[in-house]
C-alpha cells in the first residue's frame, strides 16, 4: 500500500445521552410510580377509616352525661366492635368475654371491674373513667381492625 492514501483516524460515535432512557427503564419507573400510588391510596383509605372509627367512638362518648352512663356507652361500643370482629362474640360472658376483649390482660383488674360494674354504681371516679376510656378507645380500634383480617 502506498503512503499517499488519505486515511483518517477512526471516529467513534458520540456516547448515548442519559435522556430519554431506554423503554425498559421507562416501564420500570412507571411500575414503581404505580406501586407508590397504590400504596399511598391504601394508606390514605386506612387512615380515613381509622379516623371515622375514632370519630364514632368520640361522638358516642360525648353524647352521654355522667360517668356511669359513659361506662355503659364504652361497654356497648366494645360489644359492637367485638361483634364486627367476630360475629357471635357479643354473646360471650364473664371470662370468655374478657379473654376476647383483652386477650393480653392489659387492663388492670380494678379498671376491668369498673368497666364491668361501673354503669350500675351511683358514683364513679372521673379519673378512673378517663383511664378506662383511653384503654377502650385503643382496644375499640384494635377490634375493628381485626375484622379486616
Amino acid at each position: 500500500m502506498s503512503a499517499s492514501l488519505p486515511l483518517r483516524d477512526v471516529q467513534l460515535p458520540a456516547s448515548p445521552t442519559w435522556w430519554p432512557p431506554a423503554p425498559g427503564w421507562l416501564m420500570l419507573i412507571a411500575l414503581v410510580l404505580l406501586l407508590l400510588a397504590i400504596f399511598a391510596v391504601l394508606a390514605w383509605r386506612r387512615r380515613r377509616r381509622h379516623q371515622q372509627w375514632m370519630r364514632v367512638f368520640d361522638q358516642e362518648i360525648a353524647a352521654v352525661n355522667g360517668a356511669p352512663s359513659e361506662l355503659a356507652a364504652i361497654a356497648s361500643l366494645l360489644r359492637r366492635a367485638a361483634r364486627q370482629a367476630r360475629p357471635g362474640s357479643e354473646a360471650l360472658r364473664d371470662d370468655a368475654w374478657w379473654q376476647h376483649v383483652d386477650p393480653k390482660d392489659t387492663l388492670p383488674p380494678a379498671q376491668r371491674n369498673l368497666l364491668a360494674e361501673g354503669a350500675y354504681r351511683p358514683h364513679v371516679d372521673a379519673a378512673a373513667v378517663a383511664d378506662v376510656r383511653a384503654w377502650a378507645r385503643a382496644r375499640y380500634l384494635a377490634l375493628l381492625q381485626e375484622r379486616r383480617r
